[in-house]
């Protein structure tokens, strides 16, 4: 799902992506062979004792990590997703993980001990953006909107727009509230809002590696979290788009727009929403050709942080992180990106209306 940066709504010429790979217009590569993935490795430790509340222990070993190329199955909408390949051996430690996304009940008992201040709640400065119209210097943040019939995919502007007003605690403008939300995800998060979340509860934002190991919940090769079936005996197993995007979503799935947390089955290490609901930030920075560099590197790659530096090629200016996850907005009309193997990314004082996060913790971290 392609996002307007702040940037893009200070400047007229300046443009955000959340997701879409910027990479030139080519032929489809042929689809990976099977044998691109091999078997996970889940170590066999036991977890290091009783869990934080709200975690599960995730085990960690070794697994195959990416996507294939899935333009030929009509699930996959037609997107390539390269920046996720080639599949690659990695290697993580066994850590504790939010069972859910962090929560608006969660976060306010952060604001409360902190008062703390999200980016969407600070009007950005001239200082800030000495180009940008001094009209535009309002707080606020990026909100979907439906479009009143259907249009061709290419202009997200049509459906994206940047709302004052909008924030954590009206996520949809000032119009809106949280009354009756607490137990949905928290969203209009920008990465430095998370990070702060992180260090308050003792905790940290995954990397890329360690939340995707977790997603897939010691499976290997797998579309979904949950197998390679969208929809096993016709039933849900995350909230996505249904109807036509993006005019209408019809909520087949139960949920017209966002869901509370955990209202679809968990995978098999216990986690909800890895597909679907909220695009969630990873530690790392975004590079379309980082899981090349591993496998270049060769062998397995242990606990990858991330590349150095971030770089998009369509915004080389905008410093980007990783998003893993999908949201309610994913399609197979635009968006698959909630399939397991794939790559997301935004810039971070960016926040929106379909983005949030979960922590892990090491367990040394446990007791702190």
């Amino acid at each position: 799902m392609k996002l307007p940066s702040i940037s893009a709504r200070l400047s007229p010429l300046a443009f955000g992506a959340c997701w879409i790979a910027a990479v030139p217009a080519r032929a489809a590569e042929p689809a990976a062979t099977p044998s691109a993935y091999a078997a996970t490795i889940p170590n066999q430790n036991a977890a290091p004792g009783p869990a934080p509340d709200g975690m599960v222990w995730i085990p960690g070993g070794e697994f195959s990590m990416g996507s294939e190329d899935l333009t030929g199955c009509a699930c996959a909408g037609g997107d390539a997703m390269r920046d996720a390949r080639p599949i690659h051996r990695v290697y993580v430690d066994g850590f504790w993980m939010d069972r859910t996304e962090v929560t608006n009940a969660q976060w306010r008992q952060f604001v409360d001990a902190t008062h703390y201040r999200t980016i969407a709640e600070i009007a950005p400065t001239h200082e800030q953006f000495p180009t940008a119209p001094l009209e535009n210097l309002v707080a606020g943040s990026t909100v979907f909107t439906p479009t009143p019939g259907p249009v061709l995919l290419k202009d997200v502007f049509q459906w994206w727009r940047y709302q004052p007003g909008a924030n954590w605690q009206h996520p949809e403008g000032p119009e809106t509230n949280l009354t009756g939300r607490d137990t949905y995800p928290v969203v209009q998060i920008a990465y430095p809002d998370a990070v702060a979340y992180a260090a308050w509860a003792h905790k940290r934002l995954p990397t890329e590696a360690e939340w995707e190991f977790a997603a897939r919940g010691g499976r290997s090769g797998q579309t979904y979290a949950w197998g390679d079936e969208l929809n096993p005996g016709g039933k849900w197993m995350a909230n996505i788009y249904q109807g036509k995007f993006p005019v209408q979503d019809t909520g087949e799935d139960g949920f017209v727009g966002l869901a509370p947390v955990a209202q679809f089955p968990a995978n098999d290490y216990g986690l909800y929403d890895v597909a679907g609901n909220v695009w969630e930030w990873c530690s790392d920075w975004y590079r379309p050709d980082y899981f090349k560099q591993l496998a270049d590197a060769g062998g397995v790659a242990r606990n990858p942080q991330g590349p150095a530096t971030p770089f998009d090629p369509a915004e080389p200016s905008e410093k980007k992180r990783v998003h893993k996850g999908g949201s309610f907005l994913c399609t197979d009309q635009y968006c698959t990106r909630y399939m397991v193997g794939t790559r997301g990314k935004g810039e971070v004082t960016t926040a929106a209306n379909h983005l949030g996060f979960r922590c892990v913790q090491m367990p040394a971290q446990t007791n702190q």
